[in-house]
């Protein structure tokens, strides 16, 4: 009986022994695959995030393509407008060239109109100094003239009353004619005799005749009376000055000098005009009632043809500097680069 339950119970242990084996392959199985599985997540996971650091970099790489491709863009835009300004700035070099050109010409235009102004203003400039020494030397000769009366009128112990600036010689009525009268009293003709030779004389020298115009006799009355009639009488008293003048030249003037002082002589009235004055500004009549003998020079023609001759040298200038005023204008509304 014995012997029996051994047998049964060794046969019992071993299907347990094989269970236990196959649940203990099981449980060996179930931790392989969940070590598996855990490898697998691990490295899918892994993978994922390579693959998302890839696609990370793969768009920075990306992103920094583009701005490189946006800067080369930006780049290739601005060489296209370099070439286009390059393109406009030769194009204004050209015009330039051509304006500097063409001013060029204009400037060579211009200095030989200046070198003939220039010719023509030194022509001028010599004419002006020839004649401004004329006139230097009619001046001196007037200076000369009014000088060499004077001493000869003190050599002559005869005290006139000569102009110092003009040279006249005034006498007073009251010494030459009685009162509103045109008639040459005897004490009128004996101051004639002294004053008129020396004076007419002196004029008539060979040295001052070439610069003489004119010998003049001027009457004058004071401002009684009509204008009319004192017109009439300072014409009567300065024409008996001067036909007693005629009566008596030859006693000191030869035929040649008496021919030229009826050349040069000129008579003239001039009623109350320019009447004297005294200190207090009153009219003195005695003083105003006179006949002034005088003398002209050929200074005032020279003096109008110098002025004519500036007035055209003053337009011509001017005439010149609105040229050049004009082509500076002209050069400034050019266009600029």
């Amino acid at each position: 009986m014995r012997k029996k339950r051994k047998s049964e119970d060794g046969g019992f242990n071993v299907w347990r022994s094989y269970s236990d084996m196959m649940a203990g392959v099981l449980l060996l199985f179930v931790l392989i695959m969940c070590v598996t599985l855990f490898q697998a997540q691990k490295s899918y996971n892994e993978s994922i995030e390579e693959r998302d650091e890839k696609i990370a970099l793969q768009e920075e790489y990306t992103l920094e393509i583009l701005a490189q491709q946006n800067e080369l863009n930006e780049k290739e835009g601005q060489l296209k407008d370099q070439n286009e300004q390059l393109k406009t700035q030769d194009e204004k070099l050209k015009d330039q060239e051509t304006l500097l050109s063409e001013l060029a010409a204009k400037l060579k235009d211009q200095e030989a109109t200046l070198s003939t102004q220039k010719a023509d203003l030194d022509e001028k400039t010599a004419l002006l100094k020839e004649q401004q020494a004329q006139i230097d030397q009619i001046i001196g000769v007037k200076a000369d003239v009014i000088e060499a009366l004077r001493q000869e009128f003190a050599k002559n112990n005869i005290n006139v009353d000569i102009d110092t600036q003009t040279g006249a010689l005034t006498l007073e009525a009251s010494v030459l004619f009685d009162y509103d009268e045109a008639e040459l009293t005897e004490e009128g003709k004996q101051a004639l005799e002294q004053v008129l030779p020396i004076y007419c004389k002196v004029l008539l020298q060979e040295n001052y005749r070439n610069y003489l115009a004119e010998i003049i006799i001027d009457g004058y009355t004071d401002t009684d009376g009509d204008y009319s009639y004192n017109l009439y009488l300072s014409q009567q008293r300065s024409l008996a000055v001067a036909q007693y003048l005629l009566d008596i030249q030859g006693n000191f003037l030869n035929a040649d000098q008496s021919q030229q002082l009826q050349d040069y002589l000129t008579v003239n009235g001039h009623s109350m005009a320019n009447p004297v004055l005294d200190a207090d500004g009153n009219v003195d009549k005695d003083a105003s009632r006179r006949v002034e003998v005088k003398f002209r020079l050929k200074d005032d023609e020279m003096i109008e043809e110098l002025n004519k001759v500036m007035t055209e040298a003053d337009a011509e200038n001017n005439a010149a500097d609105n040229t050049e005023k004009k082509t500076a204008e002209k050069s400034q509304k050019q266009p600029a680069s």
